[in-house]
Order: C-alpha cells, then sequence, then structure tokens
C-alpha cells in the first residue's frame, strides 16, 4: 500500500539509463525566448507587477549595506519554486519540489555560501550574532550551542518545509481519488467539488511556500551585514 502511494513521487520515465523526470523543471526555459517577441498582455504586466513588488519588499528586508542587485537573486528563486510548484499540479508531471533532491540543491549553497562570505568578511558580526544581547554571562555557552545548532539546520529547514508541504497535498489527492471508482454518483459529484477545493488550496500553498522559502532566504542573508 505504501509503496504504490509514495510510487507517484518516484522518477520512472526515462530513456534507456537517462531518466527523464528531471527535466520538467527546465521545461520554462524553452519560454523565455518567445517572451521577447510577444507583445505585453495582462498576464505578463501582472507577473511584472509582482516580480517588482517582491523586488522593493527584499530589498526592505536587506539592510543598506547589502550590494546592489542582491535582490535579484531571491527574486529569482521565488519564481523558480513557484513555477515548479504549479508545474506539479498538472496530470502526470513530475513534481520536483516534493523531492529533497532539489529542495536541498537549492537551500543548501545558498546557506553555504552566505557562511562562508560572513565569516570572511563579516567575522566579529557573526561571532556577535552567537550571543543575543542581553544574555546572562552563566548561560552565554548554551546560548552559542544553541544558536550554533539554529543556524547548522536552516537549509535543512528550508528544503524539508517545502517538500514535506508539497509532498502533504499531492498524497491526500491522491488518497481522495484511490476511493472514486467505488463510490455512487452522488458521492462521486461530492468527491469531485471537494478535489476542486483542495486543488485550488494547493495553488495557494504553491505560491505561499515559494514566498516562504525566498523570505526565509532573504532573512538570513540580511543577518549576514
Amino acid at each position: 500500500m505504501m509503496t504504490s502511494l509514495f510510487s507517484i513521487f518516484e522518477p520512472s520515465s526515462s530513456i534507456s539509463w537517462l531518466p527523464m523526470n528531471w527535466l520538467s523543471t527546465f521545461i520554462g526555459i524553452f519560454f523565455i525566448p518567445y517572451l521577447y517577441w510577444c507583445s505585453n498582455s495582462r498576464w505578463t504586466y501582472l507577473w511584472n507587477k509582482i516580480l517588482s513588488t517582491l523586488h522593493l519588499e527584499f530589498k526592505t528586508l536587506l539592510n543598506s549595506k547589502s550590494h546592489a542587485g542582491s535582490t535579484v537573486i531571491f527574486v529569482t528563486l521565488f519564481s523558480l519554486i513557484v513555477y515548479n510548484n504549479f508545474l506539479g499540479l498538472l496530470p502526470y508531471v513530475f513534481t520536483s519540489t516534493s523531492h529533497l533532491a532539489l529542495t536541498l540543491s537549492l537551500s543548501l549553497p545558498l546557506w553555504f555560501t552566505l557562511m562562508i562570505y560572513g565569516w570572511v568578511n563579516h567575522t566579529r558580526s557573526m561571532f556577535a550574532h552567537l550571543v543575543p544581547q542581553g544574555t546572562p554571562a552563566l548561560l552565554m555557552p548554551f546560548m552559542v550551542l544553541i544558536e550554533t545548532i539554529s543556524n547548522l539546520i536552516r537549509p535543512g529547514t528550508l528544503a524539508v518545509r517545502l517538500a514535506a508541504n508539497m509532498i502533504a497535498g499531492h498524497l491526500l489527492l491522491t488518497l481522495l481519488s484511490g476511493v472514486g471508482p467505488s463510490l455512487s454518483s452522488s458521492l462521486l459529484t461530492i468527491l469531485l467539488m471537494t478535489q476542486i477545493l483542495l486543488l485550488m488550496l494547493e495553488s495557494a500553498v504553491a505560491i505561499i511556500q515559494s514566498y516562504v522559502f525566498a523570505v526565509l532566504s532573504t532573512l538570513y542573508a540580511s543577518e549576514i551585514n
């Protein structure tokens, strides 16, 4: 039962030894050149408005000492995650963001780069973050240990949060759809309406989790400067 249930998250499409599922992450790249030849529409205006709003918000979270153009990294990160989240809601499309292989590939290099930059260029500030202001002298060793552990698990919490939320919704949709053939027509109508509502909820979760991932990454970067 559990094997067939979680098999929806396992790569299955392949040509010889080459797995094809992960290619779904790069489908959006093929549409980028066409955007330069298309006239502006309401969708492009809406998307540009969203990116501009995120740029201003991330710029506010980062302090004035941050490098120019730093927000581009986090806006791009949001765009990549929200694209893959919505792509995974389509039928027969591989949900790459439900796998730790992708989420860790996004969070771990970013966190590791921030740590190297912070400890090399802002060593004193990084040490100051280990002991919050006003901590009693007796509790300082414990605070250093707690802050160190909290810092080390940051990439893991980012990755697990995104993957777990995407897996939970897909599993719920799969479980409910599995009982469809055994239901009567009236119950099947109720199930269909429930599935539509859950799909709308999953669409909201796809946006929220992308936003949370990008905002937390921005906050981690703001602590370095």
